[in-house]
């Protein structure tokens, strides 16, 4: 049985079947956090819970081109693989794998896209056209690429959870899907790559789509669904974050509600300065 008492790098494919091959060897179980990087301590909780349920833990870092849908949004995202690894110091059988566009597209990639119906259409579907696809390409290569026992995501991009689901499905991944809650800072700001692209007023400002989530949820049952809305929605105008969506759906299928139910996830996607943040609340 082997063990890695530091964060090991590897990059291409040929490095990750031969980690692949010792891990089967020995019968040893493999958790798999995908990342684009910039993590943070969100990331961080994924990971840790991936170490303590499994023998090792492989944690993807990939920007991924295919699920931007700006070419603007795809410059600015942080990239800092060394500061990356150095978060993870002190893991104890945990690699990253770094790898290029051309390890996880090859020519020969073979990859069949999925409809993924309604649930990709609302929400983030609506407003980033083409988004979960890139999302679905990604996934669908990295899950097969890995072939991990579970694979830990945040609740906080709650649509794409549902989708990675859909998709290990679809296309028959063995691999288990771990939910895990969404890590806030202290003043209840969702943690996110994106804050790194924040000002210390933005930050501030950006407490706004809390605020917001956590009205609507204390509304629940005292109003309408509507009138939470409308009324969370003039709330939010008073700040200086411009809102794109505000709906009350179900967790399940993420179709609009219009009267409450036994649980109910709210989610919002607002602009805070040129940074788009997205949240929920499941409640």
């Amino acid at each position: 049985m082997f063990r890695m008492a530091k964060v090991t790098l590897i990059h291409t494919s040929q490095e990750l079947q031969q980690f692949h091959e010792k891990l089967q060897e020995d019968s040893l179980s493999l958790g798999f956090v995908p990342t684009m990087g910039a993590l943070h301590h969100g990331h961080l909780s994924l990971i840790e819970k991936s170490c303590e349920e499994n023998d090792f833990t492989l944690v993807s870092i990939f920007v991924n081109p295919k699920q931007f849908n700006s070419s603007e949004d795809l410059a600015k995202y942080p990239r800092d693989l060394a500061s990356d690894i150095h978060l993870l110091d002190g893991l104890q059988n945990c690699v990253v794998f770094a790898p290029s566009e051309a390890d996880l597209y090859p020519a020969n990639d073979g990859f069949i896209p999925m409809d993924l119906g309604s649930i990709g259409r609302v929400l983030e579907g609506a407003f980033r056209p083409g988004h979960f696809e890139g999302v679905v390409h990604v996934v669908h290569n990295l899950f097969r690429l890995v072939g991990a026992n579970r694979a830990y995501f945040g609740q906080k991009d709650f649509q794409q959870l549902a989708i990675i689901r859909l998709l290990t499905k679809h296309y028959g991944f063995q691999t288990e899907i771990i939910a895990c809650p969404t890590v806030r800072e202290t003043s209840g700001l969702a943690m996110s790559s994106r804050n790194m692209r924040l000002s210390e007023q933005e930050r501030k400002d950006a407490l706004m789509i809390i605020e917001v989530l956590r009205h609507i949820a204390s509304m629940k049952n005292k109003q309408t669904v509507q009138e939470a809305l409308s009324e969370s929605t003039a709330l939010f105008s008073s700040g200086k974050l411009t809102l794109e969506y505000l709906a009350v759906v179900d967790p399940e299928t993420l179709i609009e509600l219009t009267d409450w139910q036994e649980n109910q996830i709210c989610c919002i996607a607002a602009h805070c300065g040129s940074v788009r943040l997205i949240d929920n609340l499941l409640f």
